[in-house]
């Protein structure tokens, strides 16, 4: 799989298939990678239909590890939506492309929100998976923060590093926190961690929770910039306590252009699915051959 640099930062991705292009954001948390795409490391509907290789027949899908995760590189700074959708846009300029599908699942839906508000004309549709929201996703990101912060204090971050290599990443293993991955996969920036003013670095970290887990509207997005998101969406909810049903009925009360599949899990399928997204993709293919 190729790299590309991004705003200082070596991302792992790739661009595989044919047709229109459509730009992945894996689901998972700090879990965030290529592999969640496939049957061997994917989870419900995704791993059932092999997403990558599936949609890779209907789509150019342009899929990625996110910065901090798998086997992209990071930088200790302040995390939030503006950087994550800057590495987005990067990948999509890096293939050429003016305008995507956007898939979101999980987390990564909420990463397609915070795509739709800031880069809108980058955007032919969404397909928010599993969206995520509610009191109890802002209290799980803000408890995995409080774990890694008093880690830190009291062990410092020499002890991070080490930790890192076995925990494998912070959704996994909420003390080596959002730089574990890329400090167990890269000795230069474990280094650079292992230098890291801590007060400072304790910082960043309070920054990131903030800005990431900060209300407990769905993840991504305010209320007031929902409403003003004018790109056809379709949202397929999850019913578990962070993927919540209430989540996907504020996105489509929000949302203008949205539609909300009414199965829920386990009724969804990785075969019902597809057909959702292709059905979605159709009516655009169908759109154009009227004009």
């Amino acid at each position: 799989m190729p790299f590309a640099t991004i705003n200082g930062i070596s991302i792992n991705y790739l661009v595989e298939g044919k047709g229109p292009h459509l730009l992945m954001f894996a689901p998972g948390g700090w879990r965030s990678v290529i592999s969640r795409w496939t049957a061997a490391g994917g989870k419900e509907a995704f791993g059932q239909m092999d997403g990558l290789a599936t949609l890779s027949r209907h789509f150019t899908c342009i899929a990625y590890d996110r910065r901090e995760c798998g086997l992209s590189g990071g930088r200790v700074e302040p995390l939030n939506w503006d950087l994550y959708v800057q590495e987005a846009k990067g990948l999509l300029d890096l293939a050429g492309v003016k305008q995507a599908f956007i898939l979101g699942s999980c987390m990564g839906a909420s990463l397609a929100l915070a795509f739709a508000v800031r880069e809108p004309e980058a955007c032919k549709g969404l397909l928010l998976h599993w969206p995520v929201g509610g009191y109890l996703w802002m209290q799980k990101g803000h408890e995995f923060f409080r774990r890694h912060m008093d880690f830190v204090r009291a062990n410092g971050l020499a002890a991070v590093i080490e930790r890192a290599p076995r925990g494998e990443n912070f959704w996994l293993d909420p003390e080596i926190g959002p730089w574990g991955s890329p400090a167990a996969v890269y000795p230069e920036f474990a280094r650079e961690l292992a230098s890291e003013d801590v007060e400072r670095y304790l910082d960043a970290c309070a920054r990131s929770r903030d800005a990431i887990f900060n209300d407990t509207m769905p993840s991504g997005a305010s209320g007031e910039e929902l409403m003003r998101i004018q790109i056809p969406a379709l949202i397929m909810s999850g019913a578990d306590s962070r993927h919540t049903r209430s989540a996907s009925l504020a996105l489509k009360e929000l949302m203008p252009q949205s539609e909300l599949w009414e199965l829920v899990p386990p009724q969804q399928t990785g075969q019902n699915t597809l057909e959702q997204i292709l059905r979605f993709k159709s009516r655009f293919e169908t759109s154009a051959q009227a004009a």
